[in-house]
């Protein structure tokens, strides 16, 4: 597949989840996906595996939060690689908090399936939105 293709592929995976066709998605990912979400301290945060570990993924994104706003912005692609340039903006259903931040998400495409997602992301506004009140206040 070409640097083209490549983008509309992520593009098809974005549609996807904005529709909210998580299964949809799935379909555009290898059986042996690696997908990493940054922030050690995070409810989110780790490396999942596999369909079945990124299904597990967006289940707990859906139990964790509320996405406001999900924006993917510039999309830059060279070889196999496609990087997202985005903003997103959502709520914390634990704390009834806000965060935004911008992001950067980045694909590896072989065989026209995503094997790799790497999420680089302002990890700093989200654990604060993931705090309460309380503790932010001391």
């Amino acid at each position: 597949m070409g640097t083209q293709e490549n983008v509309q592929l992520v593009k098809d995976g974005y549609a996807a989840f904005a529709r909210g066709d998580i299964q949809g998605l799935l379909t555009l990912l290898s059986e042996d996906i690696e997908w990493v979400i940054p922030g050690a301290e995070l409810p989110l945060a780790g490396t999942y595996r596999g369909h079945d570990g990124v299904a597990n993924f967006f289940q707990k994104l859906a139990l964790e939060s509320e996405t406001l706003a999900f924006e993917p912005r510039e999309f830059v692609a060279e070889g196999d690689r496609v990087l997202v340039v985005g903003w997103e903006r959502a709520k914390v259903k634990a704390t009834n908090r806000m965060f935004q931040a911008d992001w950067v998400m980045a694909f590896t495409v072989r065989n026209g399936k995503v094997t790799k997602f790497h999420e680089y992301s302002d990890t700093q506004a989200i654990a604060e939105a993931h705090m309460s009140a309380a503790r932010t206040a001391v």
